[in-house]
């Protein structure tokens, strides 16, 4: 079962910090949040084991990896049982452009978001996506601009 932690003031300013800079040391750290190192260590512990930090990592430059454009890609399928859900979800684990999937409820199945160089490596990709079994429509949408793009959905 999972409990509830309750975050005050130093928890959420340690974990804008850390979705910012997870590379800052545990002085900078304790320095920015106004605490301490040990309690300040103590907090973080506490955060990681609680499950509210799951691990740390370096954000990427996805424009500069992966390519420019992001599409957004909705797709139905003919008949949602497992076996056709299964294997829809394992295909498109395994292809690099997609960068997240959503198993939608609504017009369509899943909302998948994906990042390509250009409109030929798009056409590469849906292709990727019309051969899965079970497979009944797409649609995409080119995003324009991007306006928001939060770390983490710590709450206020």
């Amino acid at each position: 079962m999972i409990h509830e932690v309750q975050l005050d003031l130093y928890d959420r300013k340690i974990l804008r910090k850390l979705a910012e800079d997870g590379r800052i040391t545990w002085r900078e750290l304790a320095e920015t949040i106004g605490l301490s190192l040990t309690p300040t260590l103590r907090r973080v512990r506490m955060l990681e084991a609680s499950g509210m930090i799951s691990g740390y990592h370096a954000h990427l430059d996805e424009e500069r990896l992966a390519g420019s454009m992001t599409v957004f890609i909705s797709v139905t399928l003919e008949r949602q049982v497992r076996d056709v859900l299964e294997n829809f979800e394992d295909h498109v684990a395994k292809l690099p452009e997609v960068m997240s999937g959503f198993l939608m409820t609504g017009g369509s199945d899943y909302l998948l978001r994906a990042v390509v160089r250009n409109l030929a490596h798009y056409r590469d990709l849906l292709n990727n996506l019309t051969i899965v079994e079970g497979v009944a429509h797409i649609q995409s949408s080119f995003a324009l601009k991007a306006f928001v793009n939060k770390p983490s959905p710590l709450m206020d």
